[in-house]
């Protein structure tokens, strides 16, 4: 009994082992490659599988999924003589688990080995800054090297990126430098460029000020000369409408009189030698208002009319005689100054009489 028990327990134990060689369950992305008796015999997609047992045997268990690997940082020399060291990360996805698994034996290291000899070539033909600025280059002519050559084994190198170029700590310094210069320059430029600028609009402001303020003075000077124009036309059109008569323009006359002689700037009068026919001429317009047609007084203003022609007659025989004083005085100078001889170069001016100051020279013409 015993023994029967344990041959029981034997050939359960032998089919719970036959029934899982047998049974085989693969996980999505990924696929098994099964050999029978030592020879490929299949790939196991995802899902249950049944094998032979003891028969069938799984190789290799291969991720189709893509996935990424970094590579240590290697040594590379530039076409300038510096060791320069370039960090790289490869993306890569397996599709043909079979040659992935036969061509190669670690296709992780043969891609590996693959790009660093890669670049090497790469950058071995480029010096230090064009290294610096030509990743994308790099990076396409790396990605196209390794597909063309990964393709047989059943790899597709979907990506490859340079994740770091190191040169030395003596470059970087020198780098450095040079980079702080060249930005202290553009910063300088940029700061020169706002200044100039600057200058610039302060001058077109002050052009374009000056030009305004030029044409407001323009025209506030034309519009100033069509006023004055315009009012010298409606006082000379007043004038000649209203036919003034010579009563009114002789009163208008003695009235800028003290006008004229209350300047600050008159220190001195000089009265030349026609004042006597002058005051005459006043005198005798003075006198032949009365006589002037249309221009008779008013019975109630002829007495007015007398004292204004007495005082005037009164003004004209003062101003005559001061006159005739300062032609003797000069004539006496002048006698002094030739020695006692009087000069014949002018003739003497006829005395003039009060009386005649006031006659009115239209009455004198008609005598004439």
């Amino acid at each position: 009994m015993e023994f029967l028990a344990v041959l029981l327990v034997a050939v359960a134990l032998i089919m719970v082992v036959t029934l899982a060689k047998a049974v085989r369950i693969v996980p999505q992305q990924r696929q098994d490659v099964v050999e029978r008796l030592g020879k490929y015999k299949r790939t196991l997609n995802p899902g249950l599988n049944l094998l032979v047992p003891f028969v069938d045997a799984v190789r290799t268990k291969v991720d189709m999924r893509e996935q990424v690997v970094s590579f240590p940082p290697q040594p590379v020399i530039t076409s300038d003589n510096l060791v320069v060291s370039i960090d790289t990360v490869l993306y890569y996805k397996v599709v043909d688990a079979v040659r992935a698994t036969y061509e190669i034996a670690n296709f992780i290291q043969a891609i590996e080995q693959l790009t660093v000899t890669t670049l090497r070539n790469v950058i071995g033909s480029l010096d230090l800054e064009r290294a610096l600025t030509s990743r994308e280059e790099i990076n396409r002519h790396l990605s196209g090297v390794l597909d063309e050559t990964t393709g047989r084994w059943g790899i597709k190198v979907t990506r490859v990126e340079i994740k770091a170029i190191e040169p030395p700590a003596s470059i970087r310094d020198s780098m450095e430098k040079q980079m702080r210069a060249e930005r202290d320059r553009r910063a300088a430029i940029l700061t020169a460029e706002g200044h100039k600028q600057s200058q610039i609009l302060t001058a077109e402001g002050e052009k374009q000020s000056a030009v305004l303020r030029a044409d407001g003075d323009r025209q506030a000077r034309i519009l100033q000369a069509e006023g004055q124009a315009k009012a010298i036309r409606t006082v000379f059109d007043a004038i000649h409408t209203a036919n003034p008569s010579q009563k009114v323009l002789a009163y208008q006359y003695l009235q800028a009189l003290p006008q004229i002689a209350n300047g600050t700037a008159n220190k001195v009068w000089i009265v030349p030698a026609e004042l006597t026919k002058a005051l005459e001429g006043m005198g005798g317009a003075l006198g032949g208002l009365s006589r002037m047609v249309g221009d008779e007084p008013a019975p109630e203003a002829k007495h007015t009319a007398s004292e204004v022609e007495r005082e005037a007659a009164e003004a004209a025989e003062a101003a005559a005689s001061a006159a005739q004083q300062i032609h003797d005085e000069v004539r006496v100078a002048e006698a002094q100054a030739t020695g006692g001889n009087v000069p014949k170069g002018l003739p003497a001016p006829e005395p003039v009489s009060p009386a005649s100051l006031v006659t009115d020279p239209a009455d004198q013409r008609e005598r004439a």
